[in-house]
């Protein structure tokens, strides 16, 4: 099995974690090398976390100056635009981490918050002295996340300084965490689409990688890649 892993600056952390498990070839898909078309090789997508993602994408470029938005790679943005693209018109399997969550919601037609400290008030989700900070969070019992984790609730890592706002129109939110920031999105109806679960935490670095919100996600994205015909989880509750 092919698992394709987008590149970013903790990119050793993804691939470690994927590889972990017997039988899985890693392919690193880079902006920096340009090699988007080797995904179609691949059996599922991860995207993983990094920068932020340019408000421009969801019509907010003054954004940049407004919040003093720094940590901006707009090619990266375009490279995984074309990776979101051919991904989800194949119907391979996606998972989205942190930064993937936000970019999957914008390219679907989401919004972000550009600075959860300066609109929510919020310290709880960023890192503190170069940490994860640690966090309860609320899963939706009518989910696939829940399904997933067989968990209500559970304690999460948190690294981030955005949020989503508006989910797209196509997804709907599976978890919550502190001041209400959404941990979790999936497609409101997964029927013939591809297996996807977008979650702003890192499983790829909890300290506990056999928590149900670690192990448990990696596990259901590598079964979908796996069969990706039967990929399209049909919820408790959509008959």
């Amino acid at each position: 099995m092919r698992i394709g892993i987008t590149d970013c600056g903790k990119y050793e952390n993804y691939r470690r974690w994927i590889a972990m498990e017997p039988g899985i070839e890693v392919v690193k898909l880079s902006f920096h090398d340009q090699n988007a078309a080797e995904a179609k090789s691949c059996d599922g997508v991860l995207f993983s976390g990094g920068e932020d993602v340019h408000p421009s994408l969801y019509g907010k470029p003054e954004f940049v100056q407004e919040f003093e938005l720094k940590e901006i790679i707009p090619a990266r943005d375009q490279f995984e635009y074309e990776l979101i693209k051919n991904t989800l018109e194949s119907k391979k399997p996606v998972l989205g981490i942190c930064r993937g969550l936000q970019l999957i919601n914008v390219y679907l037609g989401g919004t972000l918050l550009p600075d959860i400290p300066s609109l929510s008030q919020s310290t709880a989700h960023g890192k503190i002295s170069g940490q994860d900070r640690l966090h309860d969070i609320r899963v939706e019992t009518l989910s696939m996340l829940h399904d997933i984790t067989g968990r209500e609730n559970g304690l999460v890592n948190s690294a981030h300084h955005q949020a989503v706002d508006k989910p797209a129109d196509h997804l709907r939110i599976s978890a919550f965490g502190e001041s209400s920031i959404i941990e979790a999105l999936e497609w409101k109806d997964p029927l013939h689409k591809s297996w996807l679960l977008l979650v702003q935490w890192h499983p790829e670095r909890m300290q506990d990688l056999s928590s149900p919100f670690s192990g448990n996600v990696k596990h259901a994205f590598l079964k979908a890649s796996k069969q990706p015909e039967k990929s399209a989880v049909i919820r408790k509750g959509d008959g």
